[in-house]
């Protein structure tokens, strides 16, 4: 690797070639504030708040897209940079809803951040404030652009996932970002997988909360209020409340759920070991009769609903099992309702979930087999950590608690479907055993694990080759897609719509551009999962007694009639316009 050598603010370094300022000061512990710039995602110089001196440049430079050169001295403390930035600051500020106290982002704020660090304590401009309506026509999310500061990086990360329909639109103080055409977010093909909102520095985007409707629930005293928490949601909550990125939080979690008046406290992970196990299942008809392959997963309901967008021609390869949240929800309506003795019209069923896109996918006619939706109010991690600091909960000071049961039950497979691969494994880890009528000797399917955005692998089971990828976010769904329309052979895919999978999903802890810089977030929240995964006395799905007892008792066996009326569902092909 060839190395580069200069000088900043008197200070010799030597950093790798293709480095940018930003990058060599980080190096050496020099912050250089940043508002547009997010790293690997948005490095486009456009806000002018990571100005630097350049020895015998003319003009200021902006150093998150000036690369270093050999031998140039660069100067991030002087008058001169220090008034621009103020000044640069002061002029965003100057026509930006200054509202900081009711914000949604209020102290996980970056513009409050560079305000607070730049010493600006007062306003010598005014701009014309011009008022946008709201735009909370979706299920999911609300962009309020009273709040924007045009940095772009939610369009950044909406090209990242392939799906671009935001955009700059006007020009010079009438710009802003919204779709084409001025409609609203309900009317184009938004996939609602929330990466715009935590590529936001800001609060001009955020979920469609349903908080108050499930408060009213349990303060309802006729209500029998039950919730489930995914998997992914117990490795981030906890950055919530100060604990490092990657910290497991399971028993605190299901400890502030109690004590916010939840009747009922259950795993999510316990349907999602019974998804595999419908899912798995419809996988070895598929391949033995060789129909409708490959099989893709159906979990993950930003990535179904670009494929009814984008890939009408799949909807017939996508599982018709339906997500765990979705399995539960039906579960907890059918099942459960007749064990207990409620009346299922007395059940409020609410799902914590790392997703913004769950809420749209609770809203689906489609998925109301209970007769009612199966799921009535679908909550962020964000949100869940909003009601426990609500409810004066201290979170760092509860004791560890155990899920309810029947439902509190699950294996290993079921925790790692929070990350990208993770649904893969737990399948493989039942379709071998149950093809090959013998254990699998490592169950750690190492092939799907990582980051890479496309993973592909070829297992021998039974004696033939299961060809298998992994792709997570849209834009890596658009390269294995076409490489399946290109003639390639897959037998099984598994696609998660959001980048690392749920751990990164549009509902989870807000984490800064500077500590996204130098913290690999996604890597450290997938590890969570894996820890407890090794930790879980069972990791197969299929060897989780509850499920057994949940088949021996109401279902007979997977893919059953009763299952394929309360666990699979349909899907549509839906127009891009």
């Amino acid at each position: 690797m060839k190395m580069v050598n200069l000088k900043i603010n008197g200070q010799d370094i030597s950093v790798p070639e293709g480095y940018t300022i930003l990058d060599a000061a980080r190096e050496v512990g020099i912050n250089i504030p940043t508002l547009c710039y997010l790293k690997d995602l948005n490095q486009i110089g456009a806000c002018r708040m990571c100005l630097v001196e350049v020895k015998g440049a003319k003009a200021l430079q902006a150093a998150c897209v000036y690369p270093v050169a050999e031998g140039i001295e660069v100067f991030t403390n002087t008058e001169k940079v220090r008034k621009a930035r103020r000044a640069t600051l002061e002029l965003i500020l100057s026509n930006h809803e200054k509202k900081c106290l009711t914000c949604i982002r209020s102290r996980n704020c970056e513009l409050q951040t560079l305000a607070d660090e730049l010493g600006v304590d007062g306003l010598r401009y005014e701009g014309e404030n011009i008022q946008h309506e709201i735009d909370n026509s979706s299920t999911s999310l609300v962009r309020d652009n009273n709040k924007c500061v045009l940095c772009r990086r939610c369009i950044a990360a909406c090209d990242n996932q392939d799906i671009s329909v935001i955009s700059a639109v006007n020009r010079g103080f009438a710009t802003e970002v919204r779709a084409a055409f001025e409609q609203p977010m309900s009317d184009v093909a938004c996939v609602y997988c929330g990466q715009c909102i935590v590529a936001c520095p800001v609060g001009a985007l955020y979920e469609k909360t349903s908080i108050p409707q499930v408060m009213e629930a349990i303060y309802n005293t006729e209500k029998h209020v039950v919730v489930q928490t995914a998997p992914a949601v117990r490795a981030a909550l906890g950055e919530e409340f100060g604990l490092p990125i990657g910290t497991p939080v399971t028993g605190k979690m299901v400890a502030a759920l109690r004590r916010l008046g939840f009747d009922k406290v259950f795993d999510t992970d316990t349907a999602a070991d019974l998804t595999i196990m419908e899912e798995g299942t419809e996988f070895i008809e598929r391949f033995t009769k060789q129909e409708r392959l490959p099989i893709i997963t159906s979990c993950s309901p930003g990535w179904v609903k670009f494929c009814e967008h984008y890939y009408p021609e799949f909807t017939d390869n996508l599982s018709t099992a339906k997500s765990p949240m979705e399995m539960f929800g039906a579960v907890i309506k059918s099942y459960y309702a007749e064990k207990t003795g409620i009346d299922k019209k007395d059940i409020y069923s609410v799902a914590i979930m790392p997703c913004t896109s769950k809420k749209y996918e609770a809203s689906r006619p489609e998925l109301s087999s209970s007769g009612s939706l199966d799921i009535d109010a679908s909550l962020t991690t964000r949100e869940l950590a909003r009601m426990i600091k609500q409810a004066g909960i201290d979170f760092a000071s509860l004791p560890d608690e155990e899920f309810d049961q029947p439902f509190g039950m699950a294996t290993g497979a079921g925790v790692i479907f929070g990350t990208t691969g993770g649904v893969m494994e737990a399948a493989i880890r039942t379709v071998y055993e149950k093809l090959e009528g013998k254990p699998l000797d490592n169950i750690n399917i190492t092939e799907v694990r990582g980051l890479e955005g496309v993973k592909e692998a070829t297992l021998k089971i039974a004696g033939k080759d299961v060809h298998i990828a992994v792709a997570h976010g849209t834009k890596n769904a658009r390269t294995i897609l076409e490489k399946v329309k290109a003639g390639e052979h897959y037998d099984f895919i598994e696609i998660m719509a959001c980048p690392g999978g749920c751990i990164h999903g549009g509902g989870q802890p807000i984490v800064d551009s500077r500590t996204k810089a130098v913290t690999d977030v996604k890597a450290l929240r997938a590890k969570a999962l894996y820890s407890e995964d090794e930790a879980s006395a069972i990791r197969k799905s299929h060897e989780n007694p509850y499920i057994q007892k949940l088949y021996s008792e109401y279902f007979g066996e997977p893919c059953s009639h009763k299952a394929h009326e309360l666990l699979h569902t349909t899907f549509k092909k839906r127009s891009k316009f």
